[in-house]
């Protein structure tokens, strides 16, 4: 018969009463506090307006050239090359002259209408190219803003620089056609040159704030064409914007709207300055005041705009 052993249970001391009780885990450390005692940095993040200012100073070297490749990039396709600079202008004042000039007669009260539609042209081509490479500035070069840190206003800046020199070897034909014409240059030519001033100015601080809107919303590529064409028509670029606003048949606000329309300023301040018939005393007193506004408003606000949202590109 086998006597069954009592189980015996261990028991542990109690503790001594002089040991102190586990401490609690200490709270996490806040990670942006972390990384900035260790020097971190958010990759990308928006630096300070002057800052941001200094870094673009900094790439005026890679903003210059890339402008230059992309305007010898552009037609290196196509059999006449660089020459298209040229026609494309030319043929779409060719065309506006046949629509607007012959078959609605809009040249009837105009002097001098075949300049007065070719600086028009070429003016607004300015314009409206300017705006339409903005509007890719971002979602056209995605590949380059998620590969690289940069200053992202670096991109709009070089297209609209591309599209000034653009223009400038335009202008080469548009003097030929005005010497053709019988316009002789004369001291008033040399306000063209402030006139271009501002109106690069206009076009670069929209062309900002289109690349900001379009690299959110990319459907506003597609509409852009249908918005410029509607704009050019209230530029006055075929027809004079003085005739219907002088006969009184346009409420005050619309005339009111037609002349401070900053597309139809800067044309205005091209022609006076080039054509010996549209002289400056033609022009309402203030067109100076109101070019200067509409740039410095332009340039200043699209500049800033576009700023605000320096991190956020490339990461939709």
């Amino acid at each position: 018969m086998t006597t069954a052993t009592p189980t015996t249970t261990s028991l542990a001391p109690p503790p001594s009463p002089s040991t102190p009780p586990p401490r609690a885990a200490p709270p996490p450390e806040d990670l942006g506090a972390l990384a900035l005692r260790h020097g971190l940095t958010v990759s990308g993040a928006r630096p300070p307006l002057p800052a941001y200012v200094r870094q673009l100073w900094s790439r005026r070297d890679f903003i210059a050239a890339f402008a230059t490749a992309r305007l010898t990039a552009q037609y290196s396709q196509a059999r006449l090359g660089q020459l298209w600079q040229l026609v494309t202008p030319l043929l779409n004042a060719a065309v506006y002259y046949l629509i607007f000039g012959v078959l609605m007669n809009a040249r009837h009260g105009v002097p001098d209408y075949v300049p007065f539609l070719i600086t028009g042209v070429f003016v607004w081509s300015f314009t409206s190219g300017t705006l339409l490479a903005g509007t890719r500035a971002i979602s056209g070069n995605l590949g380059l803003v998620r590969a690289l840190h940069f200053p992202r206003a670096s991109l709009p800046l070089s297209l609209a620089l591309q599209q000034l020199q653009q223009f400038l070897l335009s202008l080469v034909a548009l003097v030929v056609i005005l010497l053709c014409c019988g316009e002789f240059p004369t001291w008033r030519w040399l306000l063209a040159v402030p006139a271009l001033a501002l109106q690069t100015l206009f076009n670069t601080g929209v062309a900002l704030a289109l690349a900001r809107i379009a690299a959110r919303t990319p459907d506003v590529n597609q509409l852009m064409p249908f918005a410029l064409r509607t704009w050019m028509y209230a530029s006055g670029v075929m027809w004079s914007i003085r005739h219907p606003t002088g006969t009184g048949r346009l409420p005050e606000g619309a005339t009111l709207a037609l002349q401070c329309n900053p597309a139809a300023v800067y044309i205005d301040l091209m022609r006076s300055a080039l054509i010996g018939s549209h002289t400056p005393d033609r022009l309402p007193p203030y067109v100076w005041a109101l070019a200067g506004g509409w740039a410095l408003l332009s340039f200043a606000g699209g500049f800033v705009w576009f700023w605000k949202a320096e991190e956020r590109y490339g990461r939709g």
